[in-house]
């Protein structure tokens, strides 16, 4: 769960400032902040994606330079913006490929289209990697080097990073962490890109309703779940979350079923990466308010990631909740930006920025 959003005025804030934007399917998260990562100003946009990314991101422009004067800042103050995107992303090129929940987008040139309408350089990165350098910088991932973060929700997204480098790929699919086969048999799930037994198709929202369903269709099993049905209610992971904290067996089955395939997941990439740290973020993960559920989900990954790894990964494994909710996405995407800003003006600019990061912890 994230953390309460504060803010600080123009006259606290430590200059250069960003802005970071979180495109998302249905809502536009836009953020201002200092050098230090500090919220000075926020709005969220409805992104209206069937309108045409034309007019999106006019809008988002828009906003950009409203936030910006709200501030008390001029537009020549703003060092750099950063845009988090969601899919596959042509980096070299600014652009979506094939965003299949924004109709009309492929190929189109949202980065410099963005930078027209606002007027600033724009940093590009995808959305989850956005969420995971947020944390990285200033969140619970701020004293790793190295980091690996999930994201659960209507999908799994992945951000892995390795001192300041956002693992991308040569071809814009790096990370594409929710699709690593963790079932390779003839009988494994469908994943929603069409292949078979990949981690996203055992352990998103919708693998969980889907499993859910699949063990409602014996009427001899008896769960609370049916009840919820019974009163009309689709059935959601949330509804399936409740009922699991409530004490139904049925229900906490099927969430512990979802914490073993994520650990199968992660074995593969602590392999591959050896991280400081692992976080998980996102709407499913377990972790309401006043829960104890997403604690013995953290705590059943954890177990099943020491069955399966060896014993030195095992012992010094650092698996914990994100925390910075919905925020990690806006703020990642400025920290971006900022990164880039200080590449660009040399390795001692890059060199004072950590430092003045770190003092801040």
């Amino acid at each position: 769960m994230g953390t309460e959003r504060k803010f600080i005025t123009r006259y606290d804030a430590q200059p250069p400032f960003f802005v970071g934007v979180d495109l998302g399917g249905t809502a536009t998260k836009i953020g201002l902040v200092d050098d230090y990562g500090r919220i000075l100003n926020w709005c969220q946009e409805a992104t209206e994606c069937e309108n045409g990314p034309e007019d999106t991101i006019r809008r988002i422009g828009k906003r950009i330079m409203e936030l910006t004067k709200e501030a008390d800042l001029s537009l020549s103050q703003i060092a750099r913006v950063g845009l988090g995107a969601p899919g596959i992303l042509n980096f070299a090129e600014g652009k979506m490929v094939n965003p299949t929940n924004f109709p009309g987008w492929n190929n189109f040139p949202v980065r410099d289209i963005l930078s027209n309408h606002c007027g600033m350089p724009v940093s590009f990165v995808n959305d989850a990697s956005a969420a995971a350098y947020g944390e990285f910088w200033v969140g619970k991932g701020r004293m790793f080097h190295s980091m690996i973060m999930l994201t659960l929700g209507t999908g799994v997204g992945c951000g892995i990073i390795v001192g300041d480098l956002i693992l991308e790929g040569e071809n814009g699919h790096g990370t594409e962490c929710g699709h690593i086969i963790v079932d390779s048999s003839e009988s494994a799930k469908k994943c929603s890109c069409g292949q078979l037994g990949h981690l996203e198709s055992y352990a998103c929202a919708k693998a969980v309703v889907r499993d859910a369903h699949e063990i409602l269709l014996n009427p001899k099993i008896q769960t609370s779940i049916r009840a919820r049905l019974e009163n009309g209610e689709p059935l959601t992971a949330l509804i399936i979350g409740e009922e699991a904290e409530k004490g139904d067996e049925i229900a906490l089955s099927i969430v512990m079923k979802t914490a073993k395939y994520i650990a199968i997941g992660l074995v593969s990439l602590l392999h591959t990466i050896d991280p400081s740290g692992i976080l998980l973020g996102g709407s499913m993960t377990f972790n309401q308010p006043h829960w104890t559920l997403g604690g013995r989900f953290l705590e059943r990954i954890r177990q099943e990631i020491c069955q399966r790894t060896f014993p030195t990964l095992a012992e010094n494994l650092v698996l914990e909740f994100a925390s910075l909710g919905a925020d990690a996405g806006f703020l990642g995407a400025a920290g971006v930006a900022r990164m880039e800003f200080r590449r660009r003006k040399g390795p001692e600019a890059t060199r004072q920025a950590q430092r003045s990061t770190s003092s801040l912890i």
